[in-house]
């Protein structure tokens, strides 16, 4: 069992007057926040509030890139060429790398987004060129990489470090990639389930599938999705579940 473990939102979502979450809240919960860089959600003005809320904070600062597709939320698989997600991937991670150093910290880790993301998890080889793409602009950065899955694969094959990663209201396939969105209970949503699911998965060490198997996992940190109406309700209800388990929370 996990003695200490980090959680982890994606903050930063909003665009211009429209606001996206209540990163406010979250910061004052979560240890990580993976900050949108404009290709999915975010703008110069939205991703400089939320790293200076991180930092105010003491949050660690992820640089989350994804699809340039604000309609689709960076949730939509889009054709392009390798290369084509490669100069996205260093686009994005340049500019939260450039925002965060003239806010005076460090760039703490990699998390890619949506869409890409599930790509990656079943495709080991296009995870190893998204990594690597982010680590030419950023090598200092931590690779978030969900556990048990192509992002694993492909974090565990570079010179870098990196963090397993788990889902608090998200549900697993028997392979470790996550429900489709559109399946019914792919998305979890009561705080005291996801709450007491979470501290079952830290003690156990494995997830729980659709299946109703378990597969074993890298458990360093935890996500709560920040865009959900339930988002900052969740990750209290996580944070209370695990400090009462014994489990420290604390940025990896």
């Amino acid at each position: 069992m996990a003695t200490s473990v980090d959680l982890n939102a994606d903050l930063g979502e909003g665009y211009g007057p429209w606001e996206m979450g209540d990163d406010a809240a979250l910061m004052a919960v979560i240890t990580s926040a993976n900050v949108a860089c404009g290709g999915h959600a975010g703008d110069p003005d939205v991703m400089a509030r939320a790293m200076q809320m991180a930092i105010d904070n003491g949050v660690g600062i992820g640089a989350h890139p994804g699809f340039a597709d604000r309609q689709g939320f960076g949730r939509r698989r889009l054709p392009l060429k390798r290369a084509e997600i490669v100069n996205l991937i260093r686009y994005q991670v340049g500019a939260a790398q450039g925002m965060v150093r003239a806010l005076g910290a460090d760039l703490h880790h990699i998390k890619l987004h949506g869409a890409l993301s599930n790509m990656c998890a079943e495709d080991a080889d296009l995870a190893r060129d998204c990594f690597a793409a982010a680590l030419s602009v950023a090598p200092e950065a931590i690779l978030m990489a969900q556990s048990a899955t192509g992002l694993e694969e492909a974090a565990r094959s570079l010179d870098a470090s990196w963090v397993g990663e788990i889902f608090a209201d998200r549900a697993y396939n028997t392979d470790g990639t996550l429900v489709n969105r559109a399946e019914p209970g792919a998305i979890l949503r009561d705080p005291d389930e996801v709450a007491a699911r979470v501290v079952d998965m830290v003690q156990q060490g494995s997830v729980p599938t659709i299946k109703g198997t378990r597969l074993n996992v890298a458990v360093d940190t935890i996500c709560v999705h920040g865009d959900t109406a339930e988002a900052v309700a969740l990750a209290r209800a996580v944070r209370t579940g695990l400090e009462a388990a014994g489990v420290t929370l604390k940025r990896f």
